[in-house]
């Protein structure tokens, strides 16, 4: 058999379809929400190749429609975990030992597989399972996980092409070996596309996974595994579990195989996780690699030079676009008084134009929150701020829970800018504000930086291009993705990295080769062709 060397195709981001009224994609999707609607799915896990049911099903429902079964999904116990930590280790060997070209041909068929017949049934699955209008599904669940996976894909293809030198008589290679173990990816309800993204970067670069979703997204989870199937993705090679989080963790956390973590989550999960692996440090064979994104408090800078349009489209986008739950949201606001009073204006035209409702009106701007648990959690957020003296609502501040988990967006100004909406992540759609005066920009910058801990993304939005740079070093850790004239969301695949750090995670930088090399341990080969005979050097002659 003869080899070469391989070019894999070149990668570009999958264009954004539209979903005008009348057009295929649009119809396409709606007759997938019927057919998701007209049946109640069967979510079992996938352990060893095998579908995997237990008694213990739990149902799943539409966040917008919450009397509505869309099916049930097989919880399992701790048993499941050691069966998903046995396959994956089972199926290593010749998962590792297989050319990283057909490992990536399989995960390029993936891709085309979400682009073509099976874009509308992720879509539907996201839009009805987690509460997503047909745009922000479509950039998610089929734009964004095809960009991963066709630009992770290149990615490795150029990491392993970097090799060393050799000198005369000496051939020097690189190898970069997966991991010695399994890896385990631990991923979240908002973005179809990270939860897609976690085992999957990993298991290209030749590790086999344990995943577990967020139970809030299995639904689509189901239809990944349905992809990565058909693509040919081998048994063993990614283990999907639902499994509670405490008892999964205690025995993936305890595993001398455990190699490595990949997470999106709370900085909470994120902080014990890593305690929890450090007091098991001596347990493993290898120091495990500890991947995470844990979330934001995002913020906008705003100076007297901006445009006022650009910065209330800014806001109403970054702030409430599916709802504010995005890790990368725009929560806290930094306003002069001087444009106040007309981004205020606009924002509350925006926010008038705006409709509320389930994913299937395709005129809805604004869904449902999650669950019922994440709905209390943001109103109590809400009430608290209606009895406090020193805020005030701007708009919004109403909700209803009776048809679906529905919350006005909803805009605070705050007299003090360390009240709590301003430092601490909700995760919802609400907005916090601080008007200053244009005389303290240069405090408030600092504000900005020291308000909150975490440093995931930020914007500012001027047009003096001195205080853009000016503004840009002084934060230049506040945020690992800054904006300049724009939201703070929207970070697309092969164009900005994503991830931040301090609170907000490792910044490891999904999206690009800095995250793969994560998932790799590099082997150095130093081969000799004619060696030393005898141990003398020159230096030892009289």
């Amino acid at each position: 058999m003869s080899f070469g060397q391989s070019n894999v195709p070149m990668p570009t981001n999958e264009p954004v379809k539209e979903y005008r009224p009348g057009s295929p994609e649009r119809n396409a999707v709606i007759q997938a929400i019927a057919d998701f609607r007209a049946q109640e799915t069967d979510i079992p896990m996938y352990i060893g190749g095998q579908e995997v049911r237990t008694n213990r099903t739990i149902r799943v429902a539409p966040p917008h429609d919450h009397k509505h079964t869309l099916g049930y999904f097989h919880e399992g116990d701790a048993e499941h975990v050691h069966q998903a930590i046995e396959a994956a280790l089972t199926a290593k060997e010749a998962w590792a030992n297989l050319s990283w070209e057909q490992r990536s041909s399989i995960f390029l068929k993936a891709a085309e597989l979400i682009a073509g017949p099976y874009r509308a049934r992720i879509n539907a699955a996201t839009m009805l399972g987690q509460s997503k209008n047909a745009y922000q599904a479509e950039i998610d669940s089929a734009c964004e996980l095809i960009d991963f996976l066709r630009f992770n894909v290149h990615y490795a293809e150029g990491i392993y092409r970097q090799q060393p030198n050799s000198s005369a008589g000496v051939w020097n290679r690189l190898e970069y070996r997966p991991l010695e173990g399994f890896v385990f990816a631990l991923t979240p309800f908002n973005f179809t596309a990270i939860a897609g993204n976690l085992p999957t970067s990993a298991a290209l670069m030749g590790n086999t996974v344990v995943w577990k979703p967020a139970y809030t997204q299995v639904l689509s989870a189901k239809v990944i595994m349905e992809v990565l199937e058909e693509a040919g993705l081998p048994a063993g090679v990614i283990n999907l579990i639902y499994v509670d989080g405490p008892v999964a963790g205690e025995i993936i956390f305890s595993h001398p195989d455990f190699a490595g973590i990949h997470f999106t989550g709370s900085t909470a999960v994120f902080q014990q996780i890593w305690k929890t692996i450090g007091e098991n440090i001596s347990k493993y064979k290898s120091y495990p690699r500890i991947v995470g994104e844990t979330g934001g408090k995002d913020f906008v800078l705003v100076h007297e030079s901006a445009h006022v349009d650009e910065v209330a489209t800014g806001l109403v986008r970054g702030a409430f676009e599916y709802q504010g739950q995005k890790c990368s949201a725009a929560s806290r606001a930094y306003i002069p008084s001087s444009l106040w009073p007309a981004v205020e204006a606009k924002i509350k035209s925006f926010l008038g134009e705006m409709k509320m409702g389930g994913t299937e009106d395709f005129g809805n701007f604004i869904n449902a929150v999650i669950d019922e648990r994440s709905f209390r959690k943001i109103t109590a957020y809400i009430e608290e701020a209606k009895q406090n003296a020193q805020v005030s609502v701007v708009a919004g501040g109403t909700y209803d829970d009776s048809i679906g988990y529905f919350i006005e967006p909803t805009v605070l100004r705050v007299d003090d800018p360390n009240y709590r909406t301003m430092c601490e992540e909700i995760f919802g759609p609400v907005l916090s504000i601080y008007v200053y005066e244009p005389a303290d920009f240069d405090e408030i910058v600092k504000l900005v930086d020291r308000t909150s801990p975490y440093a995931l993304t930020g914007s500012i939005f001027a047009k003096d291009k001195y205080v853009v740079e000016r503004v840009a070093q002084a934060l230049q850790n506040a945020a690992g993705n800054f904006y300049i004239n724009d939201k703070p969301t929207g970070a697309v695949v092969g164009q900005q990295p994503f991830g931040g750090a301090r609170a907000s995670g490792t910044n490891d930088k999904a999206g690009s080769a800095l995250n793969l090399f994560r998932w790799v341990s590099a082997r150095t080969i130093k081969e000799t062709y004619v060696s030393p005979r005898h141990f003398g050097y020159p230096f030892l002659e009289s």
